[in-house]
């Protein structure tokens, strides 16, 4: 629990400790704890054990980091980011032996960029969708459709760097060419 509290320390932000999250909006009664509490609750309607919900599931980390991206590491907002477009716009069948070949596609990477940073919309500004949306859910279908929404609004609000991370994520899909999914 105390990772996000370091990394928002390390990044100059102070962490607000009641009234709604100061990143992502979400009407909570002690702001980023509670988001961060809760955000595991709000997907209970999904078994992660079962094939069919591992999109659902990286669609939502990746949404809920990059509304969060001040308790995260720079590096962390190009890999969410960037397996949002591959995801969303690329349509590639994403898996759990994918995400540590992007990791190291994007170690690589920015060894050879290192003051390229992403521009980090203002937080608020991130998708009116957020975890706590997830619990007006009944069913794993309309989880996954909150899902779905919650993670297109998001992408949607880092649209200012759609060009980059389709190049670095064109870069990853030409270097990974013959794996299984669709890469």
């Amino acid at each position: 629990m105390t990772d996000f509290i370091d990394q928002a320390e390390k990044n100059g932000v102070v962490l607000l400790d009641n009234g709604p999250c100061q990143f992502c909006g979400a009407d909570y009664q002690r702001g980023i704890f509670d988001c961060m509490d809760h955000y595991n609750s709000s997907l209970y309607l999904l078994d992660f054990k079962e094939t069919e919900y591992h999109i659902p599931r990286f669609l939502s980390v990746d949404a809920h980091a990059l509304q969060h991206p001040e308790i995260h590491g720079q590096w962390s907002n190009y890999f969410h980011l960037t397996r949002l477009n591959l995801i969303l716009d690329k349509n590639q069948a994403w898996d759990y032996k994918k995400s540590p070949l992007l990791s190291n596609y994007l170690n690589e990477y920015k060894l050879n960029q290192p003051i390229e940073l992403l521009a980090i919309p203002k937080p608020l500004e991130r998708g009116s969708i957020t975890a706590k949306d997830l619990l007006a859910a009944s069913t794993a279908a309309e989880c996954v459709e909150w899902i779905k929404k919650w993670a297109a609004e998001v992408y949607r609000a880092w649209s200012p760097n759609h060009s980059l991370v389709s190049k670095i994520a064109a870069g990853f899909l030409d270097k990974n060419r013959g794996l299984s999914g669709n890469l």
